[in-house]
């Protein structure tokens, strides 16, 4: 079996050793890529967040004639998820040869695809490119690809128009076309509390927000026996859940306070605006019943977290160009949600596709296989030739 370049091992142990879970900055690793990027006379733009704590990087490799606009997006995040309460048997943020994987925190998801091209930068720069290549490092994918918003905004900002993106998620190298739609919320009910033996001067906030919870499996039961299907998914639904219930101080007192959290990941085409507003809707019917016993109780629906799912039809220049570059053709559809809806949101067809197996990410003991690496390589090996003049 071919090894991994060395050039890509360093990178890819560099990038593992700088510790960027996603509660942490990631800037000492964005200023790391900026100083290799500027190594090869590429410039790049980071976009902060709010705090200036965080940043994306988005740098384009022009094509030979110094044009900047159409060519194709290579995408990845730079955060990962924790490691506390896990049991590694190496340091996570060493990464570690063992057999024919290399372990470490981030190696499947995803600084593997990270390294692979921070490796290729020579190939790139003194390739005679036809069409520029975009590199595009967001933050805080792990949290509900917060990032990406703002640095997708600033492709289409900057007018760079690319004509396809490929988003470098572990996908075992294969060209992924669709998943769903990912969306998080926090439903908090405010009643009033009082001792439990004098239930009428309270507010029971639990009560209220047992009866949302059960809206939410309504809404759920709902959608799975009569909602639109696409048997691609394992899952072939729309799938929701309430997942997390806080409330309650004691036995003995009405609770004034419960939060309930819940999700949803829906079809393409599940018309997501339309299917939040039930919840929200529920929610004021419900808040209206409270404020008639009090008029201090309150409830609100906050959206948490959101991403739109990826539905690129097959015939789409970029599922092409997948191919022709090695990448597995496939008609499956993941479970697991990616930046890649943001992209294809903003009209820019996308396909997922990067080395390792998702059944890895955020394990403990994180592993990539070391041929997965190699293929990583002559996928863009390859995409330098297509690209190229």
């Amino acid at each position: 079996m071919p090894a991994p370049s060395e050039a890509s091992m360093k990178e890819i142990h560099e990038l593992i050793a700088v510790d960027t879970t996603s509660r942490d900055s990631n800037l000492a690793l964005i200023e790391n890529v900026v100083k290799k990027l500027d190594a090869y006379g590429i410039s790049s733009q980071l976009i902060h967040n709010e705090e200036g704590t965080k940043a994306n990087l988005l740098a384009t490799i022009p094509a030979a004639d110094g044009s900047v606009q159409g060519g194709i997006v290579l995408s990845g995040h730079t955060d990962v998820v924790p490691v506390d309460g896990q049991n590694w048997s190496s340091d996570p943020f060493d990464a570690q040869v063992r057999g024919d994987k290399l372990y470490g925190r981030g190696t499947c998801d995803m600084k593997g695809y990270l390294g692979v091209i921070l490796a290729k930068l020579d190939q790139l720069t003194s390739a005679e490119l036809a069409e520029p290549i975009h590199l595009a490092l967001s933050y805080d994918e792990e949290v509900g690809c917060v990032g990406a918003v703002s640095l997708v905004q600033k492709i289409v900002d900057d007018g760079l128009a690319p004509r396809g993106a490929f988003v470098g998620e572990p996908s075992s190298m294969r060209a992924i076309r669709g998943h769903k739609s990912m969306n998080v919320f926090r439903a908090e009910f405010n009643g009033v509390a009082a001792h439990s033996s004098l239930p009428s001067e309270g507010v029971n906030a639990i009560s209220y927000a047992l009866r949302f919870a059960n809206f939410v499996e309504e809404v759920s039961a709902e959608l799975r026996t009569s909602g639109p299907r696409d048997e691609a998914f394992i899952e072939p639904t729309t799938t929701m859940n309430v997942n997390k219930f806080d409330a309650g101080i004691a036995v003995n007192t009405i609770p004034s306070e419960a939060v309930v959290y819940f999700e949803y990941r829906s079809l393409a085409v599940v018309d997501r605006d339309a299917l939040t507003a039930r919840f929200r809707e529920k929610a004021a019917e419900l808040e209206a019943e409270m404020r008639a016993q009090n008029p201090a109780c309150s409830v609100s629906v906050q959206q948490q977290a959101g991403a739109p799912g990826l539905d690129t039809a097959p015939g789409e220049e970029v599922v092409a160009l997948a191919a022709a570059c090695g990448a597995i053709a496939t008609d499956e559809k993941v479970t697991y949600g990616t930046e890649a809806g943001l992209f294809s949101a903003a009209g820019i067809p996308t396909v997922v596709c990067g080395p390792g197996d998702i059944a890895q990410a955020h394990a403990p003991d994180e592993f990539i296989e070391l041929e997965q690496i190699v293929a990583c390589e002559n996928f863009i090996d390859s995409l330098i030739a297509q690209l190229s003049s």
